[in-house]
């Protein structure tokens, strides 16, 4: 349970005095590094493309798909875990704003559902109200077990995908408990040693799958290899991030990491004309998928950066948090409590 010793019972919401939350930035960077996953196993079922084993898809099979949607999921888990802790030092009620806040989340993605089938947002927030509003009340080792239990489960008898929401969900709401993300600048070796073991069992899962590239993301296999990769990307991040190389990356990944919300669903939006519109619905046209994913990507990066050069947060982390908290917040950078 998040230690209430400290509490503040003041309602005061984020950033109502001005000043800006200091965020984590190597959580966005992931954040980004997930999305930009994402949209490449995004767009062929939503223009309809043939799946059949080309190399392109054939690729994305064992080195895409499955793999940064766990890293997305996680990432939620861990982020309503942030949010639960800093709510207990602003509100007497600090898991009815998460509920409104769960609530909203069900509400966008519900409306995203009816053009992006099988979109994310909708399953977190149901998952999120049916476990992590129970489990709030539980210690942060019991939290870390039932998910571990329920990503084990679901590795095992459903092969990973949408059965390991909940776990993943769990485990990262367990990490915000435990304060992992801000421990991050002090786990080098932790973190080298986790890249270390998840590369070793990445390597056997993935030649298992290939043998059986029709079940890919059904499989056991297909599972397992997608959970490894998606912790050796994790990690393997974090530690170029330890790098000369952190400025290119965070440059990139950071911005739209920061807007992962926008940037999801303005993706499903961008996808759906521009794919008619170049040929791609119901194609086998993977080359241009590429670039297109590109050009999107692309685009995000640049917009992201512009956006927050001005504004606090992307358009619908705002509207989002306003929900939350019930009020207008600020958004332009400079500005103050409404």
């Amino acid at each position: 349970m998040f230690n209430a010793a400290t509490v503040r019972f003041d309602s005061t919401p984020p950033d109502a005095d001005g000043r800006a939350k200091p965020r984590i930035g190597e959580l966005d960077a992931v954040r980004g590094m997930a999305l930009c996953g994402i949209l490449f196993v995004n767009i062929p079922p939503l223009l309809r493309m043939d799946l059949e084993k080309l190399p392109i898809p054939h690729f994305l099979d064992l080195f895409v798909q499955q793999r940064f949607f766990p890293i997305f999921s996680l990432l939620f888990g861990v982020g309503f875990g942030l949010f639960l802790a800093s709510a207990w030092n602003r509100s007497a009620r600090p898991r009815l704003l998460l509920t409104r806040r769960l609530l909203a989340l069900l509400g966008l993605g519900l409306l995203h559902q009816i053009l992006h089938p099988g979109e994310a947002l909708a399953p977190y927030a149901m998952v999120g109200l049916a476990f992590l509003l129970p489990l709030s009340w539980a210690n942060r080792w019991v939290n870390l077990v039932v998910g571990a239990g329920l990503i084990g489960g679901s590795l095992a008898y459903f092969g990973g995908g949408v059965a390991n929401i909940p776990g993943l969900l769990v485990f990262g709401f367990a990490l915000a408990q435990f304060d992992v993300p801000r421990m991050l600048p002090r786990l080098g070796w932790a973190i080298a040693a986790v890249f270390a073991m998840s590369l070793a069992g990445a390597v056997p899962a993935l030649i298992i799958q290939d043998q059986d590239p029709l079940n890919a993301g059904f499989s056991t296999s297909s599972g397992v290899a997608g959970f490894c990769l998606a912790v050796t990307y994790i990690t393997g991040l974090l530690l170029l991030l330890r790098t000369p190389l952190r400025r290119g990356l965070g440059g990139v990944l950071e911005p739209i990491g920061r807007m992962a919300l926008t940037n999801y669903i303005t993706a499903t939006l961008l996808v759906i004309p521009l794919g008619h519109l170049i040929g791609l619905h119901e194609s086998n046209a993977y080359g241009a998928m590429l670039l297109l994913a590109l050009g999107i990507l692309a685009v995000q990066v640049l917009w992201s950066r512009l956006w927050l050069a001005h504004f606090r947060q992307g358009p619908l982390e705002w509207a989002w948090r306003c929900i939350t908290w019930w009020q207008v917040l600020p958004l332009r950078r400079g500005a103050r409590g409404a």
